[in-house]
């Protein structure tokens, strides 16, 4: 049975009990509190038993911090804002739970808006999220339209703006890494499928394939080159582009989709063609989303780290936030792996 006198404090605080009071029932500063509850570093020169009674005492309680009255001292707002074209399975899935990861760990939340590739809610998108008052914004494979007055972030962005750090593949180690893989499997005769004109990394991953297929020897044939049409986050891109080549009666023994989304329909498309995949013809990814292990054949792909991107983007966003003067990189370039799996095989003359 607890004491009167600790029955009449926990009757007292436990209406809404604030950091003071409980501070005043446990005999310390609110300082103190405060940094073990928000797990602050200055928290580990506090000794292991405070801690646990601090915790304990929170717990007795029902404690919870006011966010409000905390942001009101800080002038902080601990919210960011993530612009991303669409929340599909895919890319921007993957790079959202990486930027999840990272906030949390640091008690930020995100507000998400996305913009399905329309020009007037790719303007918007940004300054609605600043008017909502976020600390700093994080543009997903999206161009930004003019400067804003907080800290940016940009994933595959490849803009180059004051005051933004840009994080990025390297699309040429991507290029050497995938045609290497299929050369060395026999393959002369590659399709290829070129992303849509508003994906920020189509030009820039093509040209690097360009330029090292030139350097490999392995002729990049403009009827062998099929652009993903519309803005469906679906395998029906893959799947048209796929029959768009088969239509033209050219002989290839490989096709390097331009995402794993697209090679999915891709392969629906040349086996429904009769074509067996990889007997016939080989299909190589790029992305390596969750659903690609899966597949049947599971895909060879091009892993991008989608979730290291994105937690990279986040890290680098609240150093922008918490140290303005910060010098930082305008760019912090990823490098891509070669997941090898069961559909690509060795090219039959």
């Amino acid at each position: 049975m607890a004491p009167k006198n600790d029955q009449a404090s926990r009757s007292r605080l436990s209406r809404s009990i604030s950091l003071r009071e409980l501070g005043k029932h446990l005999g310390l500063s609110p300082t103190t509190v405060s940094l073990v509850l928000n797990g602050s570093p200055a928290a580990a020169s506090i000794p292991k038993e405070t801690q646990a009674r601090i915790f304990a005492a929170a717990k007795s309680f029902d404690y919870h911090p006011n966010f409000f009255a905390r942001s009101l001292r800080s002038q902080r707002t601990y919210l960011v804002g993530v612009v991303v074209p669409e929340v599909s399975e895919g890319y921007a899935s993957l790079v959202l739970s990486g930027i999840e990861e990272a906030l949390l760990a640091e008690e930020y939340v995100y507000l998400v808006t996305s913009h399905r590739h329309k020009p007037d809610l790719i303007e918007r998108g940004p300054r609605l999220l600043y008017e909502r008052c976020v600390e700093g914004v994080i543009a997903v494979d999206t161009p930004l339209r003019g400067e804003l007055p907080v800290p940016v972030v940009l994933i595959s962005g490849h803009e180059r703006m004051a005051g933004t750090t840009n994080i990025v593949l390297d699309h040429e180690a991507a290029a050497e890494l995938g045609l290497r893989h299929l050369i060395a499997l026999g393959h002369r005769k590659i399709a290829f499928f070129k992303g849509q004109a508003f994906s920020s990394d189509a030009e820039v991953r093509f040209d690097a394939i360009a330029r090292t297929a030139a350097k490999l020897g392995i002729e990049v044939r403009e009827r062998l080159v099929a652009p993903l049409e519309g803005v469906s986050p679906s395998p029906e891109t893959g799947y048209c582009a796929a029959r768009q080549l088969l239509s033209t009666g050219e002989e290839f023994t490989a096709l390097w989709a331009f995402n794993d989304i697209s090679a999915i329909g891709a392969v629906r498309a040349l086996i429904e063609a009769g074509k067996r995949v990889p007997g016939d013809v080989s299909v190589l990814g790029f992305d390596d989303v969750l659903s690609a292990a899966f597949h049947n054949p599971a895909l060879t792909t091009l892993r991008q780290p989608l979730i290291r991107m994105g937690k990279v983007a986040a890290e680098t966003l609240l150093r922008r936030i918490r140290n303005a003067g910060e010098e930082l990189p305008a760019e912090i370039s990823l490098e891509p792996e070669l997941v090898v799996r069961e559909s690509t095989a060795a090219a039959v003359f």
